[in-house]
């Protein structure tokens, strides 16, 4: 059972003058937090990979206990869409599980004053019912080709409600719906659905190809949500909310794919056939959150989809994100 969420003093969780790390500070999600964040009067804390594994225990420890940060984003992790997940079962579990494990840990550790912990949309059941209130979290089974990822992400919810049970730390998590924006990972096949259709369609216009195959039916309807959006919505937590449990945050509006696909086509400007592959799977047949928490906590999505795909366009175009 969900408890109902409760504000927090805005002067207590503000940034000022704070310590802040941003883990996955690269990805999507993290690098638009580091945007929205440098505009705040507050040291901001990063690390490369290559600098901190943070699947490696120690050297997560030692790296927070020299920080001493006062406030993380705990944004890193092993992510991809329906392809990678299915074929990369056991990076998807262990990865995001050691990461969520060490960080909070030692976040716990160095006394860390509060921690954001972003999970995901697929750790809702495949079949729950629509819109997904946070309530619905573990009554069904998951979808099957994203449940190693899934699992995870419900492990590091689980993690920050016991260390706040048994510690009175100030762990909180949230669950964005499907991203898109800068940062994205553009890859064709491992990369979520608006990233691998922008390029699929951007390669299709410049060869001149007469169509292009979209993964499955079109039928299933997925909400989108700008990464933008989704930092502002962190910041605005990580500000004024604490309590067990996850707030959803998406744009409280989904579409089919088959939509999607030619909204992204026409921001692209391809012109051509539009060719579904049903023997690729469809995944779960519909992701919509139920934002109604953090409406009443006053927070709304700004950016629309079309706008955004044109904002996540240019960012491909001027070499943005990822291609891997």
């Amino acid at each position: 059972m969900q408890v109902a969420p409760t504000r927090t003093s805005q002067d207590a969780s503000g940034f000022a003058g704070k310590r802040v790390f941003i883990a996955g500070h690269r990805g999507m999600a993290g690098s638009a937090i580091a945007r929205l964040l440098a505009r705040e009067d507050c040291d901001v804390l990063t690390m490369s990979r290559s600098e901190l594994d943070l699947r490696d225990q120690a050297a997560t420890r030692a790296f927070m206990a020299a920080a001493r940060p006062d406030m993380v984003f705990l944004c890193a992790g092993t992510v991809g869409g329906i392809l990678a997940n299915d074929r990369y079962p056991a990076d998807f579990i262990y990865d995001n599980i050691a990461i969520a494990t060490n960080v909070i840990h030692a976040a716990h550790l160095s006394g860390v004053t509060k921690l954001l912990y972003l999970g995901s949309s697929c750790i809702y059941p495949k079949h729950a019912a629509q819109p997904m209130s946070e309530d619905l979290l573990l009554t069904g089974p998951l979808e099957p080709t994203n449940e190693w990822y899934a699992v995870a992400k419900i492990a590091g919810i689980k993690m920050c409600d016991a260390y706040r049970r048994q510690h009175g730390s100030d762990f909180v998590s949230v669950m964005p719906t499907n991203l898109f924006g800068p940062g994205d990972n553009y890859h064709p096949e491992h990369g979520h659905v608006a990233a691998a259709l922008i390029r699929r369609f951007h390669e299709a216009k410049r060869d001149g190809a007469p169509s292009v195959a979209i993964w499955g039916t079109g039928t299933p309807r997925r909400e989108f949500l700008y990464a933008d959006d989704l930092a502002d919505a962190c910041l605005f937590v990580m500000r004024t909310w604490s309590g067990p449990g996850f707030i959803n945050v998406g744009s409280g509006e989904d579409i089919a794919i088959g939509d999607f696909a030619r909204m992204v086509a026409d921001t692209v400007g391809y012109q051509g056939e539009l060719v579904f592959d049903t023997s690729r799977p469809d995944g779960t047949p519909r992701k919509l959150l139920d934002v109604s928490r953090l409406d009443r906590l006053g927070w709304r999505a700004a950016t629309s989809l079309r706008d955004g795909l044109r904002l996540a366009y240019a960012d491909f175009l001027a070499g943005g994100g990822r291609n891997r």
